[in-house]
Formats: C-alpha cells, sequence, structure tokens
C-alpha cells in the first residue's frame, strides 16, 4: 500500500508542478476563473474529507482494541463522509458547467482534471473502506494491516483534497 500511496503522491506533484507552472504563465487568466470558484464548498468539502479521515483513524484504533462493531460503524461512517464528498463536488461541478466554464479554459481544464481524477481515488476509496467493512466482519479474518492499510490510502486521499484546495480556491 506504502508504494501504491508514494507512487500516487509523485503523479499528482507532477500535475500540481504543471498546474503551477501554467498559472504562472497565466497568472491573470487564472485569477479571473479562480473567483468564480465557491470557497465555502471547497471548505465545506475539506471538512467533510478530514471529518471521514479522523473516523477511519478511530476505526483503525477500534480494530486494534478488538472493538469490531465500532470499527465498522466508524468506517461506514467514514464512507458516508466520501459519498458526501462526492455530492458536494458534483454539485460543484454541474453550477460550473451551467455557468459555461467548461475545460475550453485553461483553468477549468486543470480544475475538471485534478478534481476529476480525485473523484475517482474517493470512489477507489469508498471501495477500500468496503474491504475494511469485509475484513472486520469475518471473524477469522480481522487482520489489523488489511484494515491499517486502508486507512493509509483514504488518508492519503484526504492529504491531496488538502493540497488541491490549497492550489485551486487559496491560492491567488
Amino acid at each position: 500500500m506504502w508504494v501504491m500511496v508514494l507512487g500516487d503522491l509523485v503523479i499528482f506533484g507532477g500535475y500540481f508542478i504543471i498546474f503551477m507552472i501554467y498559472r504562472t504563465m497565466h497568472p491573470d487568466e487564472f485569477l479571473r476563473a479562480q473567483q468564480h470558484l465557491d470557497v465555502t464548498i471547497g471548505v465545506v468539502n475539506t471538512v467533510i474529507l478530514l471529518t471521514s479521515s479522523w473516523l477511519v483513524a478511530r476505526a483503525v484504533l477500534a480494530a486494534r482494541a478488538g472493538r469490531h462493531d465500532t470499527a465498522i460503524g466508524l468506517t461506514y461512517a467514514g464512507g458516508v463522509g466520501g459519498l458526501m464528498f462526492m455530492a458536494c463536488k458534483g454539485y460543484e461541478w454541474l453550477v460550473k458547467i451551467q455557468a459555461g466554464h467548461t475545460n475550453s479554459e485553461v483553468f477549468y481544464s486543470f480544475y475538471y482534471v485534478l478534481t476529476g481524477v480525485h473523484l475517482i481515488h474517493v470512489l477507489i476509496g469508498l471501495v477500500v473502506l468496503g474491504v475494511i467493512v469485509r475484513e472486520l466482519r469475518n471473524p477469522s479474518r480481522r487482520r489489523a494491516s488489511v484494515v491499517e492499510a486502508g486507512a493509509v490510502y483514504w488518508h492519503m486521499v484526504d492529504l491531496l483534497w488538502v493540497v488541491i484546495f490549497g492550489l485551486l480556491y487559496v491560492v491567488r
């Protein structure tokens, strides 16, 4: 899992560097486009994912302590956070597309690619959380290493969002 996480971080790091190069090349266009992003939705998404990450971390602690039913509930709650994030991002995309902000604008090309690839990672993360629940439900499995590895992936997804949020919504 760590190799995959580090590989993903390197790939996203490349996306971030390319984004910053283009932002440097087109500062006025990027600033103008960023004015149309709703920072409140970005903050809400950030809080949702950080809360979700905290719930999954609590699930790991519960699993280690042998409180498997609690760990399952916390993992489900973390997954609900992922679904809420996806719903908020889908709403945000819909609003942007209806307003005419498409990938024909350089900034929005990056916006849709960065957030879209991140959404795919959230979806994969939800599958990973499902694997954690499956592990915890089966008394013959219940391997803490699988729960911990899944949590590491989920935390990476959250870390990536924090950087994406900073680059797209905050840094001007």
